[in-house]
């Protein structure tokens, strides 16, 4: 029996290498995409050419939460059932305190924290019945927030929690775990050399990380780590070390 994985937000930048990871190692694939419908169909055309109907796409606004739990339905239909999630899709952008909208704290709390839970919860049937796992996408500011995230910060800190107490109410049919990436991609939105090089200054390896550091990292949870559950696994180089 082949295994299954529902990657969200997974057309472009470290969605799409853990798709390409899990992909390799075996996996089918449900792409999950939001607006990205080019990226996600280029990249499925791409890992179709690898091994035939190995991956689905599937689009949808995670913060619509009604529609969830079908696509969690639709996911487990392709292949009989489920056996990964990887909660990767992400909202991320400065909000100065002072000036935050109740928009763009649904939106940031939504797509960091809501969407995740909602989707794991639907997906537990299906995990359960292939004993799977979970695996949440983090970041090392739910731990060492900085200046003008507030909202972004305290959204992937809940995720890191709720990584904690599903691990609890799941075990032991579910592993539950999450990665902390730190400097991998930089965000699009942001491209000050002075910022990036203050940034690289602070990490003991001297360098950012790539997508493929996080790809391999949820990869060793999924297969290779059957006696852990309820980890952050951090991935930066070593920069929280100093934060």
């Amino acid at each position: 029996m082949v295994k299954s994985a529902l990657v969200t937000g997974a057309a472009r930048r470290i969605g799409a290498e853990i798709v390409r990871r899990l992909h390799a190692a075996g996996y089918n694939i449900v792409l999950h995409y939001h607006r990205s419908a080019t990226d996600a169909e280029a990249l499925a055309n791409e890992l179709n050419a690898v091994r035939a109907n190995s991956v689905r796409l599937l689009q949808a606004d995670l913060l619509e939460t009604e529609r969830l739990t079908e696509l969690v339905r639709q996911t487990a239909a392709f292949w009989g059932g489920l056996d990964v999630l990887v909660n990767n899709a992400s909202g991320f952008y400065p909000t100065p305190f002072g000036a935050i909208t109740e928009v763009q704290w649904n939106d940031l709390l939504g797509s960091n924290l809501k969407a995740p839970f909602f989707l794991a919860q639907s997906a537990v049937p299906y995990l359960r019945d292939r004993k799977g796992c979970i695996i949440n996408i983090g970041d090392i500011y739910a731990d060492h927030p900085i200046e003008k995230y507030s909202v972004y910060s305290l959204a992937k800190a809940g995720l890191a929690t709720m990584t904690r107490a599903l691990a609890k109410e799941l075990a032991p049919e579910i592993r539950v775990n999450g990665v902390e990436p730190g400097a991998i991609l930089w965000p699009e939105h942001d491209a000050d050399p002075a910022k990036k090089a203050e940034i690289l200054a602070r990490i003991p390896m001297k360098r950012a990380g790539e997508a493929s550091d996080i790809a391999k990292a949820v990869l060793f949870l999924v297969d290779d780590a059957p006696y852990v559950t309820g980890q952050m696994l951090v991935v930066d180089g070593g920069r929280s070390l100093f934060s």
